[in-house]
């Protein structure tokens, strides 16, 4: 059984940092796709970044060069270091994999999710 866990989340100040973890387990990560979502109130859930199995990234560009998505195989979990954060990062954040290496296919797999919240 798939299941993804996400951590790390919470409130931080405008220009502030936080780390996303998400531990996986039921399937190994660095042979599918992985990938960090957010739904903020009122509005569509929009993909953020994510990972396919051969490590190619592929970032929203609302988030370029302020966010980083990164796998540690050894540990099966996935990661989102966001930096630079604007209010407009509020929002909750969901974890998601797919079946597959590639992240063509889409996502069959979803997390929780975690709430963060960025203050001005």
């Amino acid at each position: 059984q798939v299941q993804l866990v996400e951590s790390g989340g919470g409130s931080v100040q405008a220009g502030g940092s936080l780390r996303l973890s998400c531990a996986a387990s039921g399937f190994t990560s660095s042979r599918n796709c992985m990938g960090w979502f957010r739904q903020a109130p009122g509005k569509e859930r929009e993909g953020v970044a994510r990972i396919e199995n051969t490590d190619r990234t592929n970032y929203a560009n609302s988030v370029k060069g302020r966010f980083t998505i990164s796998k540690d195989n050894a540990k099966n979990t996935l990661y989102l270091q966001m930096n630079s954060l604007k209010p407009e990062d509020t929002a909750m954040y969901y974890c998601a994999a797919g079946a597959r290496g590639l992240c063509y296919y889409g996502m069959d797999y979803w997390g929780k999710g975690i709430q963060v919240t960025v203050s001005s």
